[in-house]
């Protein structure tokens, strides 16, 4: 669903058409789950806070603005009801701006099978090893950048930190990609290739 589409969706939504409630729900079940599965791995405490933001949603709907992003709101929303829930289970803060203080995993998984150069397949595996390594918020960022295509503003309001705290944390997972890469001693072209990434990070 494009932006646009997105927008008129949540804006006939909100004036109280259930078919494009319903169409929201179906359509970000899916990227909501993904997001709320990286934080924790109880798969139906995350469905359960996603059905209960969309019933809250459908409530409150009269009081939501029109002039939002939508997956970037349901993104905040659902990080928002996770925190609640899991500190109402535990004496652990999980979702504070330290970066130590909550978990985010973040796989980046290939199908190897149908990677035929062996050289690429040796760059899909350093790839998905390095982001596994990177600090917990640079691979929020990182996840909600390039798996989500959300904009700088989008991953500020959905992590409740600043617009530049996004940029930096965004330049820092991708130095430490591009180096690794270098140090693997990878082909020019892939090291080119993340130089370009870092020099258009700037979001």
């Amino acid at each position: 669903m494009a932006i646009a589409s997105e927008k008129i969706t949540w804006h006939l939504f909100i004036e109280g058409d259930k078919s494009s409630f319903e169409e929201l729900m179906k359509f970000f079940f899916r990227p909501l789950f993904n997001y709320g599965s990286k934080f924790i791995k109880d798969e139906e405490l995350v469905k359960d806070a996603i059905q209960e933001l969309f019933f809250r949603l459908w409530n409150s709907r009269e009081r939501l603005s029109a002039n939002v992003h939508p997956k970037a709101y349901l993104f905040a929303s659902l990080r928002r009801a996770l925190y609640r829930k899991i500190k109402s289970q535990s004496k652990t803060v999980f979702f504070d701006n330290e970066d130590g203080a909550y978990t985010f995993d973040l796989e980046a998984s290939a199908d190897y099978r149908i990677i035929t150069n062996e050289t690429n397949v040796r760059i899909a595996k350093t790839i998905a090893a390095n982001l596994s390594r990177l600090p917990k918020r640079q691979k929020e960022v990182v996840y909600l950048k390039f798996f989500q295509g959300l904009s700088r503003d989008d991953i500020s309001d959905a992590m409740s930190i600043s617009p530049q705290t996004v940029s930096n944390l965004l330049q820092l997972a991708l130095k430490k990609l591009r180096a690794e890469f270098e140090m693997q001693k990878f082909s020019r072209f892939v090291t080119l290739a993340l130089a370009l990434q870092l020099a258009a990070a700037q979001l």
